[in-house]
């Protein structure tokens, strides 16, 4: 049996950490995307879909502080998926 770490959520919850996951990129990096930082992150997440492990490999590309932001910003629903597949 798959662990779920690798079995995707709802579409909404999906897209939900995904939307948030970018807005907050932009809000951390602001000055260190003269660099592209920010925008190259952005634009490995913006177009990849819900399958297998990508809802958890876009929360692995925050440092822990920027998790607990992460955390603040997505739904309640998003956040209960988040916590079921790392525990």
């Amino acid at each position: 049996m798959k662990e779920l770490y690798y079995v995707a959520p709802s579409d909404e919850v999906f897209e939900d950490v995904k939307e948030q996951a970018i807005k907050l990129w932009h809000l951390v990096d602001t000055d260190n995307d003269k660099f592209g930082y920010a925008t190259e992150k952005c634009d490995r997440i913006k177009d990849i879909g819900n399958i297998k492990d990508n809802f958890m490999c876009i929360w692995a590309m925050f440092d822990y502080n920027n998790i607990e932001r992460l955390k603040d910003m997505v739904s309640k629903e998003t956040l209960s998926a988040f916590n079921e597949r790392i525990i």
